[in-house]
């Protein structure tokens, strides 16, 4: 089964100090800490076979962290993971990743994006709906495993919800 890994962006500077939300990066200390979580991950032998990135800057560093933790991983921007993404357009792409995938039973997928929308789209996986009970920290990380065919939403198994600070 498929595995699908929900990273949200490392600590980023102060909202508001950019005209241009977007364009917030991470600050040093969420450069740091997301490389530490990066690092624990790896050493804790997870892999991608591909990271699928929002768009934002802060979401595209803790991207290129990640990458070049685990090794140069293949990086993919994702227009529907900004912020308030379209959930069911995002998922159609993943699922053409898959199809592609010379072994879409073993693939690993990490998205790096935004609260609260990983965390939604978490529970739309698991419980077909959005109830506002998982959290996703900065440079937190939730693991799922989804079923080997269609359909995903209320058929994903949640099997990883780490905050940081257990990684760091």
């Amino acid at each position: 089964m498929p595995s699908l890994y929900l990273i949200r962006h490392g600590i980023a500077e102060e909202r508001g100090t950019y005209e241009d939300d977007s364009q917030r990066p991470l600050s040093d200390e969420g450069r740091k800490k997301t490389k530490q979580v990066a690092k624990r991950l790896y050493d804790l032998g997870l892999r991608f076979d591909l990271l699928q990135t929002s768009p934002l800057v802060r979401a595209q560093q803790t991207s290129d962290i990640f990458a070049n933790v685990f090794g140069n991983c293949p990086v993919q921007t994702s227009s529907e993971l900004s912020p308030e993404g379209d959930f069911e357009k995002w998922l159609s792409g993943v699922s053409e990743w898959l199809s592609q995938h010379p072994q879409p039973a073993k693939a690993s997928l990490g998205i790096i994006g935004h609260e609260p929308d990983l965390s939604s789209w978490a529970e739309m996986l698991i419980w077909g709906e959005s109830k506002g009970v998982l959290v996703l920290k900065k440079a937190g990380i939730i693991g799922l495993v989804l079923p080997e065919t269609q359909p995903w939403t209320s058929n994903g198994i949640l099997f990883l919800s780490i905050p940081p600070k257990l990684l760091i």
